[in-house]
């Protein structure tokens, strides 16, 4: 069918649902993909600050380059992920689900701009610091935007495309893709660093050159995401004015303690133990200088292996086990990797090797549980009309967890000793199997279309009598159809 054809004053209704219709199946193909490739560059941005951090130890030196900068400047993409989260959350079902993954991915391309040229006026050390600071929130706005702009849109177009397997795929194009940044950042940093000379290497040059490569990725999905239509979900069932908040937080408040709390727990031990991964394995590895960032990078090169496995098993136990008790078993692993590393610390730091694998058998529990699940389950657990702000206020919950994990997390390896790290671990998760049971649903995997049914009649008992719907312009399709032809 042409546009022309659609502009026509002749044109049915049936023409414009079949134009509507060969839309929409591109539009979910390109969306599910796209998803995935994008949160590529979020779980690259995740991660990268890990090595940043002993490479920046390394130029500057550990007293300028304090414990202070360096959870400043980890948590200046966390900080802007929680704002990006919350607004952009909002922007997906106000405005569409297009509109928040665009804004996200321009703001990703511009923090990454201004961080890779981060310099301080007249050389100013604490000039670049702070530079950096405000160029790594700008990201952190795009980060945080990509959770429920992306993720939203996934699980959308695999309910209307897979149903059955809505769980795996949607697992797969956002924790497993999140989870490879530990790995791409560590390889990326190798390659860099040989190519820059290795043991002689330039390390200026090197995390330049690091975070430049980062904004390819996100450079290379803004076209097909310009392309995109929101989902039929979001355009039968999208509020976009006079949003019933309180009814909703009637409706959904055991849900959100559930997926907030849970994710709270989750990013408060997975967070600082990410960021702070180079930091804890560079001290306990018997090299400096130059060859210090090399090791710490191939260690955490194979921290990161190890865990992505995890998100495989979630994969493929989600559907057998149910959402919520796949998570519990993910938090268990928090529980008994946290205390046998905890408890043995002294004797486990001694092979470095063996240490890793623990820690990295910690982190692909994790990733099995709360890590696939948090998200997938914040996707179903809401209506299409309030999913976004909902997806975005968990996930915004989880990412306050991540800042006081962060800020914790040196205070306490300092005064309680780097044993403690493993042990709050372990509380963390068995707290997080607690709120799971508790607050997290179990009968999730139907329609999404059945969860939007549920809420609307609710709203209507309620006498909530405002406009439901927000489809795509005949002219939005034409162009569209243009673009194509």
């Amino acid at each position: 069918m042409s546009a022309a054809s659609v502009q026509d004053e002749k044109a049915t209704p049936d023409d414009v649902q079949a134009l509507v219709s060969r839309k929409e199946r591109l539009s979910s193909a390109f969306t599910i993909a796209c998803s995935g490739f994008a949160l590529i560059s979020d779980g690259l941005q995740n991660n990268i600050m890990s090595l940043t951090n002993v490479v920046f130890g390394q130029i500057y030196g550990k007293q300028a380059y304090n414990s202070f900068w360096s959870t400043q400047l980890s948590n200046s993409l966390t900080v802007g992920t929680i704002l990006g989260q919350l607004a952009i959350g909002y922007i997906v079902d106000i405005k569409g689900r297009k509109y928040g993954i665009v804004i996200s991915t321009v703001l990703i391309v511009i923090g990454v701009i201004l961080a890779t040229a981060a310099h301080g006026a007249h050389g100013s050390f604490h000039g670049f610091l702070w530079m950096f600071t405000i160029a790594r929130g700008i990201t952190g706005l795009g980060v945080g935007g990509e959770y429920p702009s992306s993720s939203t849109s996934a699980a959308e177009a695999a309910n209307e495309r897979m149903l059955k397997q809505r769980g795996p795929v949607f697992i797969i194009v956002t924790n497993f893709v999140l989870s490879m940044g530990g790995p791409v950042a560590c390889i990326l940093y190798l390659i860099v660093f040989q190519a820059a000379g290795g043991l002689s290497a330039n390390l200026s040059t090197v995390w330049r050159t690091v975070f430049g490569i980062s904004a390819i990725p996100p450079l290379i999905v803004f076209y097909f995401r310009l392309k995109m239509l929101n989902s039929a979900l979001y355009r039968k069932g999208a509020i976009q004015k006079d949003v019933p908040y309180m009814l909703i937080v009637r409706y959904y408040w055991r849900s959100l303690i559930g997926t907030a709390g849970a994710w709270f727990l989750y990013d408060f031990v997975t967070f600082p133990n990410g960021i702070f991964s180079g930091v804890i394995i560079s001290s306990i590895v018997k090299a400096s200088g130059h060859e210090l960032v090399r090791k710490t990078a191939e260690y955490q090169l194979l921290l990161g292996i190890i865990s992505v496995p995890g998100c495989f098993v979630g994969a493929a136990l989600v559907n057998r086990l149910g959402r919520r008790n796949t998570m519990v078993m993910g938090f268990s692993g928090y529980l008994i990797f946290g205390l046998a590393v905890g408890l043995a610390y002294d004797k486990v730091i001694k092979n470095v090797a063996g240490f890793v694998v623990l820690y990295g058998l910690m982190n692909s529990f994790a990733n099995a549980g709360p890590g696939d699940m948090l998200g997938l389950t914040s996707s179903e657990s809401y209506a299409t009309a309030v999913r976004g702000t909902c997806y975005g206020f968990s996930a915004a919950v989880g990412k306050t967890g991540a800042v006081l994990g962060t800020q914790a997390f040196t205070p306490l390896r300092n005064n309680l000793g780097p044993r403690w790290t493993f042990i709050v671990a372990a509380i963390c998760g068995l707290a997080g199997m607690l709120v799971t049971v508790l607050f997290v649903r179990n009968d999730l995997g139907g329609d999404l279309a059945e969860e939007d049914a549920r809420f609307a009649a609710f709203l209507e008992a309620n006498g909530w009598k405002g406009e439901v719907g927000a489809p795509e312009s005949v002219d939005e399709l034409v162009a569209a159809e243009k673009a194509e032809t």
